[in-house]
């Protein structure tokens, strides 16, 4: 980061000021950023188990555009280009969030938008309001609604790919065992976009961040959790809302998105909860089946309103009149 200048020329003794966030750990971005891109090839394996070379040429257009987009701008706004990993997890979740069978020019289109609009016009890393894997996929998704909502049934390797409707789309049906169809669902063997493959390695994936303790467990938890019990209250299959759609992956490796999302432990879960309500809300009355993406993007414009009434209170303060704070 570029340290303040006009500080230390007024004194040349005068340690570097840097901007916020001031909280230092033992872990530089760049490691952050391989380690959540290691966490996220667990479910990526599975989108190509499921959707074959569908899957590969997906991630692969959408990846490499997002690089080359980074590095383009970064050379026009004459700042330095670090392949720290963002834009590759920029273009990996783009593409898990899509379904197979895009055509790539709308792919390498969407992250070149999530990169250039949703990132760098803002300043680039650290300074974006909005998730740009999610802005990029609500960008495509408001520009072609019947590529995005074209779903298949998992083919493998095979080029005979069948469409399918996705488990939230009016036309699913199932008429067999309930349990037979959290297992499919829990496995992956279901239609929809490629990160709704296999639940089972997602969770994985996510855990293994919380392990290492790159995410914070309380957002996937007030966001899953939220999902559950509102959903239950409606009437509807808490499991299958659960185990359906993008819910896992949004929990897991969007929703704890370091720049987009809170600071604090009680803004965190207030994110997540407010997230789990949208998403529902939109699920049952909106006009499209799904509503991870837009619920985790309208609570990346409240993130600093959020920030601002969920901070900590100093230690030692107490507030004993209306706008006045004393020592205790």
């Amino acid at each position: 980061m570029p340290q303040n200048k006009g500080n230390k020329e007024a004194n040349p003794e005068a340690p570097p000021v840097f901007p916020s966030p001031h909280i230092r750990k033992g872990i530089s971005t760049t490691r952050i950023m391989h380690t959540v891109v290691l966490a996220l090839l667990i479910p990526t394996a599975a989108s190509v188990y499921y959707f074959g070379y569908n899957a590969i040429l997906v991630i692969v257009v959408s990846v490499t555009t997002a690089v080359l987009s980074e590095y383009i701008c970064r050379k026009l706004r004459k700042k330095t280009f670090a392949m720290d990993g963002s834009a590759v997890i920029t273009g990996l979740l783009l593409a898990l969030t899509l379904p197979p069978t895009i055509p790539l020019w709308m792919m390498a289109l969407g992250s070149f938008f999530a990169v250039t609009i949703a990132k760098e016009a803002f300043g680039g890393l650290g300074h974006n309001i909005f998730n740009p894997a999610l802005a990029g996929r609500a960008f495509l998704q408001l520009s072609f609604p019947d590529a995005m909502t074209t779903w298949v049934a998992p083919t493998g390797f095979s080029f005979d790919a069948v469409t399918s409707a996705s488990p939230l789309s009016d036309a699913f049906s199932w008429k067999t065992d309930e349990l037979l169809l959290y297992r499919e669902l829990f496995l992956g063997n279901t239609s929809g976009s490629l990160g709704e493959t296999m639940t089972l390695l997602i969770l994985l994936g996510g855990i293994l961040l919380i392990v290492l303790k790159i995410i914070d467990w309380r957002t996937p938890l007030a966001y899953i959790g939220t999902v559950a019990l509102l959903s239950f209250a409606l009437g509807q299959d808490a499991i299958f809302h659960i185990l359906s759609g993008g819910l896992m992956l949004g929990a897991f490796f969007m929703a704890t998105d370091y720049v987009t999302t809170p600071i604090t432990r009680m803004g965190r879960i207030t994110f997540g909860i407010g997230a789990g309500i949208l998403t529902i809300l939109i699920r049952l009355y909106g006009g499209m089946p799904e509503g991870v993406c837009f619920s985790i993007l309208i609570m990346n414009a409240l993130t600093p309103l959020i920030d601002r009434y969920a901070t900590a209170k100093p230690y030692g303060f107490k507030k004993e009149t209306k706008g006045e704070i004393r020592s205790s």
